[in-house]
């Protein structure tokens, strides 16, 4: 294989065998449960890097079903978003991501810098109750429960807040370990379709481990709750900051 092909075909690794295919992703059927949290200011501001800015003390814990999605197959992913604003841009930074995937894992750090771990998170209907749980290894680490489909909501309006951006840091090293890449990553959802969308009462309980510290964020009051169906693309991202070009 000569320079020009390597050129070519390198996009993932490994680069005879990558992780997972081109984009666009296309989702079909997933399934969020959102909990909406109020937790401790002082500890969120010490997790959310500069130049974004917060709002209020707030919390998004989330567990998706994604039974049907391009190049990346079947599986499910939890994890603690944080709204948040650049300038006057309101939007959401994404916090922690765990899930039961290679491809998902692989191609979240490698595009877009999607702070994915491997863990074992479930969405699941048991009987009048919308159930997610985590668990990192054998430690249950977040359950979620959701009243199911208790009153439902407007679709567009649910369907507003999907199309606002979310923020990534994304890290890739050098080979003697110090930071390559480390860029503030913007990315969009498209062509959100939402197929339903409920409330209904809600609770979460975080457990602290090690090694997926959720609890780091505690919960000291539930606000809100969401589940909807959807069908959406996962667009590709921007560098809105580049924190090893930065002169401040």
């Amino acid at each position: 294989m000569n320079i020009a092909q390597v050129r070519a075909s390198a996009f993932s690794m490994p680069l005879c065998s990558p992780s997972f295919p081109p984009g666009p992703y296309r989702f079909i059927h997933r399934e969020f449960l959102t909990i909406t949290y109020r937790t401790d200011p002082e500890r969120l501001r010490a997790l959310v890097p500069e130049p974004l800015e917060l709002d209020e003390a707030m919390v998004k814990f989330e567990f998706i079903r994604m039974p049907d999605s391009t190049g990346f197959g079947d599986y499910t992913e939890s994890g603690q978003v944080i709204p948040v604003r650049l300038g006057g841009e309101h939007g959401a930074y994404v916090h922690a991501m765990y899930l039961n995937d290679d491809a998902p894992i692989a191609a979240g750090r490698e595009l877009w810098g999607f702070p994915k771990k491997l863990a074992s998170p479930c969405l699941s209907v048991v009987k009048d109750t919308l159930l997610g749980t985590l668990d990192y290894g054998p430690v249950r680490i977040a359950t979620a429960s959701m009243g199911y489909k208790h009153q439902g909501l407007e679709l567009e309006a649910v369907r507003q807040p999907l199309l606002a951006p979310g923020f990534l840091l994304k890290i890739i090293p050098h080979v003697d370990g110090t930071p390559r890449i480390c860029e503030l990553v913007r990315y969009q959802l498209e062509d959100v379709v939402v197929h339903g969308a409920w409330t209904g009462p809600a609770a979460l309980e975080l457990a602290h481990h090690a090694l997926a510290p959720v609890a780091q964020l505690p919960v000291l009051e539930v606000i809100s709750a969401s589940h909807i169906l959807s069908d959406l693309t996962l667009g590709l991202g921007s560098v809105v900051y580049d924190y090893l070009g930065a002169t401040s």
